[in-house]
């Protein structure tokens, strides 16, 4: 458990569609409070799950779970550790195209009609900008971790990347997961509700409302590059270790990762 104060509090530009969750930073460790259900049991659960995958630890930003005491109100959420080193900068992708467009990528994406057009948008332009390279590759994986844990709330305003002291650019691990895993039980998802119809309604942000499309068109551009080796105990040994969250939301948790499990079984074949 950790008390936290108003100096700590951090208002970041990075918008999002669920509302201001309180963020903090002391000490090179960022801390993130729950604001619509168990925003950090989804965040703690799919980094975990992160580790078991073919992707390298600097891919991905580990959370751990925190409890955190602000204004005597105590608080469930995640904590983890600062990415950018010393003299560099993390902007959002619709931050950068502004900065060089005086347009938002977001408004870029959307008067475009087909959907594969508006990923070649993404790719090719940030490479342009960046000189990253493979940012499709990037992409691809990002959009199997968002279907595959059901992040609604990829959207251009929290894909990133990094500026360094020297101008040049490089990768943003990936981050904020917190959207995923139906966490949001006050507004979309009440833990009443049937957990299969809440998946099947779920939509994502990204370049269009579907999450199956999504990866396929990143899938079929960009190939597949993202494969999972954790098995249903494993699932079960993260969750075991969780803790201040109801049984239920624990319980919906492992039910959707089974369920998605089963669906991308294709993720798991070496």
């Amino acid at each position: 458990m950790i008390e936290l104060y108003d100096k700590d509090k951090k208002e970041l530009n990075r918008k999002s569609s669920k509302g201001n969750q309180l963020k903090f930073e002391r000490d090179g460790i960022w801390y993130k409070a729950d604001y619509t259900g168990y925003e950090g049991l989804a965040e703690y659960v799919v980094s975990h799950l992160l580790m078991k995958s073919s992707l390298d630890a600097s891919e991905f930003v580990t959370y751990d779970q925190e409890e955190i005491i602000y204004k005597k109100q105590v608080y469930m959420g995640v904590s983890s550790k600062d990415f950018l080193k010393d003299g560099e900068q993390l902007i959002t992708l619709e931050r950068l195209f502004v900065n060089i467009y005086g347009n938002g990528l977001n408004s870029m994406i959307y008067k475009t009609r087909e959907h594969e057009d508006r990923l070649k948008i993404i790719v090719t332009k940030t490479e342009n900008l960046t000189g990253l390279r493979n940012f499709g590759v990037y992409m691809a994986k990002m959009m199997a971790i968002d279907a595959f844990f059901l992040n609604e709330d990829r959207h251009t305003h929290n894909i990133a990347v990094i500026m360094c002291s020297d101008g040049s650019y490089r990768y943003c691990p990936f981050f904020d997961q917190g959207a995923g895993l139906l966490a949001d039980t006050k507004m979309d998802y009440p833990i009443t509700s049937d957990m299969y119809e809440l998946i099947d309604s779920v939509e994502p942000k990204t370049f269009c409302q579907d999450f199956d499309e999504q990866l396929d068109i990143a899938e079929t551009i960009y190939g597949s590059h993202l494969r999972f080796t954790f098995s249903k105990n494993d699932v079960n040994a993260i969750l075991e270790n969780a803790y201040g969250y109801e049984q239920a939301e624990i319980d919906r948790v492992r039910n959707i990762v089974f369920e998605q499990m089963r669906k991308y079984r294709y993720m798991f074949k070496q």
